[in-house]
């Protein structure tokens, strides 16, 4: 299975239901710029992907919310700098995950409406929710790993290529997702993990695990799904777009994704919150900074006090601008593992870095990244910059409606 450091068990003491209707204006949270919020007062959502701008970490959701799904406007939404997105039960980001995926979220007021990635919602229309800065974001087999669920597989009819699967999820009242027994499509396009395998429904039918035609028992077969689109997605119906038929094969999933997120992160460097600054002679300074959570602990674990690191400034979307040239090199005086629990969206984690010059952007409260004396010095994909091919990406009224 995955690593990752322990940020997540918080979630298992929250119980508002995920389809709900978007909380009034009055009643929902605004977060502290820089400050880590508080995820029970965070207000869920649940809906598939139709929109991404994985650059700026902002994108737009087909919320499911009973009564106005068909009609709802989409709900565009941007990452909290400190946001965690969870794919296959792995760390990940945005651009790892397909669109139409049905994905599950935590969502709050923009911390500063005036500096928002995208605009700010107002009004009480239950279709445009004013929520829309994520904690988490994170798709249906994730959220089953996290609280230690699985589907079980009741039945399957195959009717010619394509077929109905009958899956029952105990998810428990109050729990986010969809829950009891549901009627899900399967076809040509799905794709189905069994071990390291990558199968087909043919292969299935061919091996003799399912039916050649009509119906099949499957026993209450643990499973985890992908859910996608439906044409009658009003209904609540869902299409199986992946199906991991053991554990052997979500694991595998989940490992092939961790491998991404640690590219990702080792070539555009572990974000952190700017806590303190400690300003020396001639521009040196001693900084103190929290790395935010989520990701895999192996990274964390590079991390080590007396050794080398580089430091460069970043924005809340967390692109940075030139981070191998303007990033500022210093040492790791300390590094600091608390125990406990920390907030949502911290590791808890706190370095203490001595740099020659102290740049603008080291500010308590700000978002930077930083990169321990192992990882490489790398420029990233020039469109990720900041002030990189800036005119190629659209600014936040594309998301007005």
């Amino acid at each position: 299975m995955t690593r990752s450091a322990p940020t997540l068990t918080l979630l298992s003491l929250l119980l508002l239901p995920a389809g709900r209707a978007a909380a009034q204006d009055g009643g929902a949270f605004r977060p502290a710029p820089g400050e880590f919020a508080p995820i029970e007062k965070a207000t869920p959502y649940r809906g598939e992907l139709v929109f991404v701008d994985h650059i700026n970490r902002r994108g737009s959701l087909r919320l499911h919310v009973d009564g106005h799904y068909h009609e709802g406007k989409l709900h565009h939404f941007a990452m909290l700098p400190y946001g965690v997105i969870r794919y296959r039960g792995a760390p990940a980001e945005l651009g790892d995950i397909p669109l139409g995926t049905v994905l599950y979220g935590r969502f709050f007021l923009p911390p500063d409406p005036a500096t928002s990635a995208v605009p700010e919602v107002r009004g009480r229309d239950v279709t445009q929710p004013p929520e829309n800065h994520a904690i988490l974001l994170e798709d249906g087999p994730s959220l089953c790993l996290r609280e230690d669920k699985a589907w079980q597989l009741q039945a399957v009819e195959i009717d010619g290529g394509s077929g109905k699967l009958t899956a029952r999820l105990d998810r428990g009242e109050g729990g986010d997702g969809p829950g009891g027994e549901h009627m899900l499509t399967v076809d040509g396009s799905t794709r189905i993990w069994r071990g390291r395998e990558l199968l087909g429904l043919e292969d299935l039918v061919a091996d003799g695990t399912w039916p050649e035609s009509g119906s099949g028992a499957l026993g209450g077969q643990r499973a985890q799904l992908g859910l996608a689109w439906h044409p009658r997605y009003l209904y609540q119906e869902f299409h199986v777009a992946d199906l991991w038929l053991n554990e052997a094969a979500m694991a595998n999933a989940g490992e092939r994704q961790r491998g991404r997120h640690l590219r990702h992160i080792k070539m555009r460097w572990m974000p952190a919150r700017v806590d303190a600054v400690e300003h020396g002679e001639f521009g040196r300074a001693t900084i103190t900074a929290t790395l935010f959570g989520g990701m895999d602990a192996s990274l964390y674990a590079d991390f080590e006090a007396g050794g080398r690191a580089t430091m460069a400034a970043a924005a809340d979307t967390l692109r940075t601008w030139w981070p191998d040239h303007d990033g500022m090199d210093g040492d790791l005086l300390s590094v600091e593992r608390p125990g406990g629990e920390p907030p949502f969206g911290s590791s808890g984690i706190r370095l203490r870095f001595e740099v020659d010059l102290v740049l603008e952007g080291f500010r308590p409260g700000r978002t930077v990244r930083i990169r321990p004396g192992s990882w490489p010095k790398v420029k990233p994909p020039y469109e990720e910059l900041i002030k990189g091919m800036e005119s190629r990406w659209p600014g936040h009224e594309v998301f007005r409606r």
